[in-house]
């Protein structure tokens, strides 16, 4: 007969043994002057609004989320030049600011649950993001893992934007101009 005590054993082994499986992991440093160079384009947006809600409310997952956040364009720093972004993910009313030093090597504590990127949003707050289309054109964030691709910021002239925008000018003026492919980590 099974105890309470070992099916508590058995169920927390299982967690465990469930979130090494998901863990992920890059093959050398993680390059903020590579991810500059390498975007598709990179903008700073405010997260609007749900396009999409999601499908349970209240339920949020390390996954890809079901629920698409309309973000409103701000500032292009490169890449072609849109007015807004929808991107899966979950609207939230705290902050998930990098715990690091600007700048970023690093993604963000959200991105380190187990699914290499930060899918959450704080509902008005401004972020900046190195997106990558997909196959099917869409604009995405999770390209690179465990990277600051969709890093929260404090204000206009937060550390990590003027950093980007001092790379981007950088990666301008030295004829970058198509982005080459970047590695998207190893689950």
């Amino acid at each position: 007969m099974i105890t309470r005590l070992m099916m508590h054993s058995i169920v927390v082994a299982y967690a465990l043994s469930a979130t090494e499986a998901c863990a992920c992991s890059v093959i050398g440093e993680i390059s903020n002057v590579e991810m500059v160079k390498t975007a598709d384009s990179i903008v700073r947006v405010i997260a609007a609004e749900y396009a999409s809600p999601p499908s349970v409310p209240g339920l949020s997952t390390t996954g890809t989320p079901d629920s698409r956040i309309h973000f409103k364009v701000v500032e292009h720093l490169r890449g072609a030049v849109v007015s807004d972004v929808v991107l899966p993910g979950y609207l939230v009313e705290v902050d998930d600011f990098n715990d690091h030093q600007s700048p970023y090597h690093f993604v963000r504590p959200n991105g380190r649950r187990g699914s290499c990127f930060a899918n959450s949003y704080r509902s008005g707050g401004q972020f900046l993001l190195f997106l990558k289309r997909t196959k099917s054109g869409e604009p995405t964030v999770n390209w690179y893992a465990l990277a600051p691709v969709n890093e929260q910021l404090h204000s206009d002239v937060d550390p990590w934007l003027l950093r980007v925008r001092e790379q981007t000018q950088i990666a301008q003026a030295e004829g970058v101009s198509k982005p080459k492919p970047q590695g998207s980590g190893k689950k």
